[in-house]
């Protein structure tokens, strides 16, 4: 790795592969986003670093910028919360601990989840298996699309609303960590914490959570998403110019697995630099 060099937007700093609940290999993801445009990434798979490796090699292949990143799951009571890591240290001991142990919660959910769905359902765990890569950590994204590839749900998204959603009876939660100790292990390894789509649905959190997140290390939110409100992103910006807070713009890409495109929402330059500026578990990726 190279620093000190200078990236170019845009940039797109929220990408999933196959590794994790992506429909594409890394080199892949990366080869659609440089289709639509871009020239600065980011791959983020859940609880895992390694697509690092394909994902930089494709990257400067096409004269981009790669930056190393990932989505550590977290959890605040019922909801989930989503810190986008940039730049850690993927051998940070405390850090990979616990990406090891929510991969093996994801695994052990998804076995009682296809258990419960095969009572119901002609529902099997190769079935599930089937529609993962090698090295992939089995999830619930892979069980809607057993559930697709069965005829029992058109797409991810309604597996999501109905037998996959918390309501349902075969559900099980993923164990994950608070959102103060995830955005601690992310500032310990070096990385840059920023929350993904922090202003969704389920609404803003609470203000004196977000103040102990601050004060652990957060660096800012991801305000542009398609999944934000125009209220949690008007409550967020007033927190970010308080705080001089980093904000960021992302696709949240997953392939065929949602609609998201590469680019429909970028990170400008200063921000980036920002973000670099601010990291000390690795470096960017130049070409």
């Amino acid at each position: 790795m190279v620093s000190g060099q200078r990236f170019e937007g845009p940039s797109d700093l929220h990408l999933h592969s196959v590794v994790s609940d992506g429909t594409e290999t890394p080199a892949a993801v990366i080869a659609a986003a440089h289709a639509h445009g871009l020239r600065t990434v980011a791959l983020t798979d859940h609880d895992t670093t390694s697509g690092w490796a394909e994902a930089a090699e494709a990257a400067t292949s096409l004269g981009m910028t790669f930056l190393p990143g990932m989505e550590l799951s977290a959890r605040h009571e019922w909801r989930s919360v989503h810190v986008l890591a940039y730049l850690v240290d993927p051998d940070d001991a405390d850090l990979r601990a616990m990406t090891e142990r929510i991969r093996a919660s994801r695994l052990t959910r998804a076995q009682v989840m296809a258990e419960r769905i095969g009572r119901d359902y002609d529902l099997t765990w190769d079935d599930i298996v089937a529609q993962t890569a090698a090295g992939t950590t089995v999830g619930r994204p892979h069980i809607a699309d057993a559930l697709v590839a069965r005829g029992y749900v058109r797409d991810r998204t309604e597996a999501f609303a109905g037998i996959l959603s918390p309501r349902s009876d075969y559900y099980v939660a993923l164990f994950a960590p608070d959102p103060v100790t995830a955005v601690t292990l992310v500032a310990g390894a070096g990385g840059v914490p920023i929350i993904a789509h922090p202003a969704g649905r389920a609404g803003v959190l609470p203000r004196a959570l977000l103040d102990r997140m601050l004060g652990a290390g957060l660096a800012g939110f991801e305000l542009a998403h398609r999944e934000n409100t125009e209220e949690g992103v008007r409550i967020l910006g007033r927190l970010v110019a308080d705080h001089d807070l980093i904000v960021t713009g992302s696709s949240d890409y997953h392939g065929l697995g949602k609609p998201n495109v590469p680019g429909e929402n970028t990170t400008s330059d200063e921000m980036v630099a920002r973000i670099i500026a601010r990291a000390t578990g690795s470096a960017p990726v130049y070409p």
